[in-house]
């Protein structure tokens, strides 16, 4: 089953509003061309140039604003409608020549920044070029012009603004990206965790209601008593199987090392395996208690249910649990599985940098299950 997408995060109130007044504060050098279309002594020229130069800031901070939009949405803005808006931005300067005259070349700025912001990098920066030449260029060619280096070097601070404004969109764009492709991981590891857990309780403990069950049938009719208990038994079991997938879906269930040596030593019997269990087992810290309780009750799942053993050995050390038995051994030569549980049981060793060994015992028959913790981290644990 594949998890559903994380939607992105929706922008708040303020982020929104600082990327308008991002966009919307160099508007002021627009100043220059709207006080000479101000000053124009014909109205036609005074209501050409003022609302060229409104029709430029509006459409010049709503394309910023949509531009950012899509790159924190890790969208890139099609080459072609971005060259169109870019020619619009162009037209408006334009057509503001007759209330603004020279003036309106202050325009060309605010083209070049936002080429860098659209465009792609080659086709940005013949624009640059072109908006950086055009001053010295129609000074020399139109009667009136004046040339101003300031605004040559308008145009080349501003683009290289601009640039870094970009790329720090397109970063931050990659970022809630990646930050979504985290959650939804997380929410995939998770629900893969549950259905691991899910697997290795019901796992083990169906496997023992049916073992019970099967031996409760066989002796209904030679030993009615006998019989009783193993049903009783089944009953406590299946109300534990219970209790622990309700525990698992609250996240609150544990394991212990004591319970499933104890639960194990039940599951044997009735399986009709003799059992050499310990006694006794050592003070373990909590994580490592865990883990062994999970060994345990993965490798008598395996005897219960594929082994045919007639003897299972269960030992337990500070650093180290085994479980042994004399049954048919792991499924190829090489001592390799491709069980569910024992791939859950490999999960949780590698919290703890812990090693899994499934293979046939020294004497060749049977199959061993061997979880071995590093001797530093069991050092470690007998301090606690």
């Amino acid at each position: 089953m594949t998890s559903p997408p994380v939607p992105a995060r929706p922008v708040n109130r303020h982020w929104r509003f600082t990327g308008w007044l991002l966009a919307a504060v160099w508007l002021f050098f627009l100043n220059i061309p709207f006080t000479t279309a101000l000053h124009q002594p014909q109205m036609w020229r005074r209501l050409t140039g003022i609302g060229s130069l409104v029709a430029f800031a509006v459409a010049y901070v709503l394309i910023f604003e949509w531009a950012r939009a899509r790159r924190q949405r890790n969208r890139s803005v099609p080459p072609g409608r971005a060259r169109l808006l870019i020619g619009v931005l162009l037209a408006l300067g334009l057509a503001g020549i007759p209330g603004t005259g020279g003036d309106w070349l202050t325009t060309l700025v605010f083209v070049a920044a936002a080429a860098v912001f659209l465009l792609p990098s080659v086709e940005a920066l013949v624009v640059v070029v072109l908006a950086a030449a055009a001053p010295p260029v129609t000074a020399r060619l139109v009667p009136g012009w004046e040339h101003e280096s300031t605004l040559v070097f308008a145009v080349l601070l501003a683009s290289f603004a601009m640039f870094g404004v970009s790329r720090l969109a397109q970063r931050n764009g990659e970022l809630q990206a990646a930050q979504q492709e985290i959650r939804r991981l997380a929410v995939a590891e998770e629900r893969a965790r549950a259905a691991r857990d899910l697997h290795d309780i019901l796992g083990h403990s169906l496997t023992v209601v049916a073992v019970k069950a099967e031996l409760a049938g066989r002796l209904m009719e030679l030993d009615p008593a006998r019989a009783a208990t193993e049903i009783a038994d089944v009953e406590r079991l299946a109300r534990e199987a219970l209790a622990d997938v309700r525990g698992t879906v609250g996240a609150y269930r544990g394991v212990d090392l004591a319970s499933e040596l104890a639960g194990a030593r039940s599951a044997l019997a009735a399986a009709g395996v003799v059992a050499e269990l310990p006694e006794s087992v050592p003070p373990l810290p909590a994580d490592r208690d865990e883990l062994f309780g999970w060994t345990v009750r993965e490798g008598v799942t395996n005897v219960v249910r594929h082994s045919g053993a007639r003897r299972c050995v269960i030992r337990v050390e500070p650093s180290a649990v085994e479980v042994r038995d004399d049954g048919r051994g792991p499924a190829d030569q090489r001592g390799t599985t491709a069980g569910h549980g024992l791939a859950g049981l490999r999960e949780r060793a590698r919290r703890l940098d812990a090693a899994v060994t499934v293979a046939r015992p020294d004497d060749g028959h049977g199959f061993l299950l061997r979880v071995t913790v590093p001797a530093a981290v069991a050092d470690g644990g007998a301090h606690l």
